[in-house]
């Protein structure tokens, strides 16, 4: 009796040794957090969130301070600014905790981007205690929540630590992109339209070479009108490319200008899209040119999925020779394109049928009124327009300018 007495308060005794809580790593509670998050448990994402920033911060500051313990040392200062002898010595004498912390950084940054520096290794400890994609996720509750506000700070918060520099191997490659949409948007709820048009337009300038070498070309015409100066090829290309794709658009209609162009840029059609929106609905030219681009590229996206699946898939609106897979339609596009749930899902998440009608009415206020009415008659024939249907087919019944809604910006 006496003996199970002892084993229990033994026991007693010894279970807090056991039952310490170990700690979840930074990247842990990362992944945790954005499961909760997308069960819609936001409360408990937002601490888990909140702790991995911690933690990491904290991590990171501990192997800064291993390394600058071991640069400290006399050996070290003897050999300088080489980060190769550095990294020798530190393995050499079994300095565990700065060779652990070398080890991590060049897991998280290629060595090869130091230059065989210490003194730049030092420093990338130092970006590597941001943790922009929980800045990130921190600012996607605020904006669920209905906190633009602390969503607006959280997205520029974290654009700050990503830009002007590339992403580390580690990081989503696309993260500065999508924060600066996320930024745009809260921008354009808040009415805020001089501060989403640049965004935009940042993006735009940054990411499609086509879009604003032709712009370059034009302002180099423009500015030397009077003199004999030359345009650099890519401009004078771009240019070239971009009216040829205007005209035919214009003078030749939808299907000719599919069968022609392909313009694969996803990452700007958004900002294509929306910039084209906000001038449609205010009657400015300039609506054109953008949603030009912006359904161009997505009917890209679709004719690109679909090809890989059937090899011999053509959009041509050559009527002799015809094959099985070959189309020559916009309307026969969205037919395959709606039997496939992939480009079903694309389609409502790039919003088509809405970027198909204003690129209608802006060509129509812009007097190109044929072309207008050709989209104009593909909308009314496809249920899955939608609103964008019944639209479509009163502008046929009585073709009109869209309301000219101006806002302040």
């Amino acid at each position: 009796m006496k003996k199970a007495i002892f084993l229990i308060s033994l026991f007693a005794l010894l279970t807090p040794l056991f039952a310490q809580p170990v700690a979840v790593p930074w990247w842990l509670s990362f992944e945790q957090g954005r499961q909760l998050f997308r069960s819609g448990d936001y409360g408990s994402a937002l601490m888990l969130f909140e702790d991995s920033r911690r933690d990491r911060r904290a991590m990171y500051e501990q192997m800064e301070r291993d390394f600058i313990h071991l640069l400290s040392q006399r050996e070290a200062r003897r050999i300088g600014d080489s980060l190769d002898k550095i990294e020798q010595l530190s393995r050499d004498n079994l300095y565990k905790a700065a060779t652990a912390a070398l080890d991590e950084l060049y897991y998280r940054i290629p060595k090869s981007t130091f230059d065989n520096s210490a003194k730049a290794a030092l420093a990338a400890f130092d970006k590597l205690k941001d943790y922009p994609e929980a800045e990130y996720w921190i600012g996607e509750i605020y904006r669920i929540e209905g906190e633009l506000p602390l969503a607006l700070s959280q997205y520029r918060k974290a654009y700050a630590m990503v830009s002007g520099r590339p992403a580390f191997p580690s990081e989503d490659p696309q993260l500065s992109m999508t924060l600066q949409y996320r930024i745009a948007s809260i921008h354009d709820t808040r009415q805020e339209y001089t501060e989403m048009i640049k965004i935009y337009e940042s993006i735009i300038n940054n990411l499609d070479s086509l879009w604003i070498n032709s712009s370059k070309a034009i302002a180099t015409r423009s500015n030397n009108a009077s003199q004999n100066t030359s345009i650099p090829y890519e401009q004078a290309f771009a240019s070239f490319e971009k009216s040829a794709m205007t005209k035919t658009l214009t003078e030749h209609g939808i299907n000719r200008f599919l069968e022609l162009y392909r313009y694969n840029n996803n990452a700007v059609e958004k900002a294509h899209r929306n910039l084209g929106y906000y001038y449609a609905v205010r009657g400015r030219p300039s609506a054109e040119p953008h949603l030009m681009f912006s359904f161009l590229i997505q009917n890209t996206i679709i004719m690109e999925e679909i090809k890989r699946r059937q090899y011999d898939f053509a959009f041509t609106t050559q009527k002799e020779a015809r094959g099985e897979n070959q189309i020559r339609s916009l309307a026969e596009l969205s037919e395959i394109a709606n039997k496939n749930p992939l480009l079903v899902a694309y389609m409502e998440e790039a919003e088509y049928y809405k970027t198909a009608y204003y690129l209608s009415t802006s060509l129509y206020r812009n007097g190109k009124t044929s072309v207008a009415r050709s989209i104009w008659e593909f909308l009314a024939v496809v249920p899955q327009a939608g609103e964008w249907q019944s639209r479509a087919a009163n502008q046929l019944r009585n073709p009109h300018f869209e309301p000219i809604v101006e806002m302040p910006n």
